[in-house]
């Protein structure tokens, strides 16, 4: 027994270990860099989705902005007032459910387009989702858009409350406790993600991507799959943008643009293709860099601080540019990504190691067998 604990421990060690740093992290950071890991975590629930459309079934798409402003708006309207005014939690989850019955409208479309002509498809809802924002007043608010009701589960509010939270002698506020549900909605996404490629479904998805013919041949039915791959990707967009819109409290049109589906794009690129934890790296990386570059923008070289209107490059742009040079990077040296070049790290790593040589003779009964010293290795 204790073996095979041991053996877990070696093996899941370092996820156990990441997961305790990420639970104990709103005891010492502040509110900006929690806010920081919301949005990523948000935008790599978005990822997840995108990557299991486009990586793993090889489909191009370009309205991922669109399911998750169905997922941010339809909890808002369901939540609030004006709307049926429900609970926050069968709100959110009708909210996902929402975005999902949108993907399933758009998939008969996917599941006969793919390609750039399913972009070009795609890329119509979001000019389309972009005017209804604009255009309902009644329940999107119009251009300024509309508050977002706190979410509550079983009497707790995920927002600042009379009487405050304490922890530890700790206050935890909205960011605090949305923290802990952005790593629930997270572990969920992750694991069942991880499940899905891993089944049967993610195979046929990947036969189908490498080869359309011999998946088919195979017994994949090929309309099926790529219709279900469209569906589930818009639930997860539709899961990121709920925990989107609790992050920011207010939801606007102008955020959910064709920049917001081209990041997405960016992040699995970055990431690796058909990979989650590519795709988290990813979302981490094009998510946090504009946010890091606008708080430092007084001390970058060539970045002008926000709303200084002397010309110069903002700290948005730049970060643009700057991951729109990593993707270049990343085509050319290590098309597989941050996730397939840290792979073949490990994998040199392991190599490297030094192995103890077999000795003839056995060691005396009373002297200790020596072994060589086994480099240290540093947890991912």
């Amino acid at each position: 027994m204790s073996d095979v604990l041991a053996s877990v421990l070696r093996r899941r060690g370092g996820s156990l270990l990441l997961a305790v740093l990420l639970c104990a992290l709103p005891f010492y950071l502040d509110a900006f860099w929690l806010r920081i890991g919301l949005f990523s975590m948000a935008a790599a629930i978005g990822a997840v989705g995108i990557g299991l459309l486009s990586g793993t079934a090889g489909q191009l798409s370009l309205g991922h902005a669109f399911f998750l402003a169905v997922g941010a708006y339809g909890y808002v309207w369901l939540a609030g007032e004006p709307g049926p005014g429900l609970p926050p939690a069968l709100a959110a989850v009708l909210a996902v459910l929402l975005a999902g019955a949108a993907g399933g409208l758009f998939s008969p479309v996917a599941g006969r387009v793919k390609g750039v002509y399913l972009g070009v498809a795609t890329l119509a809802l979001v000019f389309l989702g972009h005017h209804v924002l604009l255009t309902a007043d009644s329940v999107t608010g119009g251009f300024n858009g509309r508050s977002v009701p706190p979410l509550e589960l079983g009497g707790f509010t995920f927002t600042e409350s009379d009487p405050e939270l304490t922890v530890l002698g700790v206050p935890f506020g909205a960011e605090e406790r949305l923290w802990y549900l952005g790593l629930a909605l997270f572990a969920l996404t992750w694991f069942t993600a991880r499940g899905l490629l891993r089944g049967r479904p993610g195979r046929a998805l990947v036969a189908l991507r490498d080869s359309e013919t011999a998946a088919s041949v195979m017994g994949v039915q090929v309309a099926r799959y790529r219709s279900a791959a469209f569906v589930v990707s818009s639930m997860y967009a539709g899961l990121a943008g709920v925990l989107l819109a609790l992050s920011f409290r207010r939801v606007v049109p102008d955020y959910f643009s064709l920049a917001l589906s081209v990041d997405y794009l960016a992040m699995i690129v970055i990431g690796g293709l058909g990979s989650v934890a590519g795709a988290t790296a990813g979302a981490v990386f094009v998510t946090a860099l504009p946010l890091l570059m606008t708080r430092y923008a007084d001390q970058l070289p060539l970045v002008a601080t926000p709303g200084s209107g002397d010309g110069s490059i903002g700290p948005t742009e730049a970060a643009r540019y700057l991951y729109g040079a990593a993707i270049v990077v990343i085509l050319l040296y290590a098309p597989d990504g941050l996730h397939g070049l840290a792979r073949r790290t490990r994998a040199r790593l392991r190599r490297r190691r030094p192995v103890s040589a077999p000795s003839d003779a056995g060691p005396s009964p009373r002297t200790p067998a020596t072994t060589t010293a086994r480099a240290k290795e540093h947890t991912p």
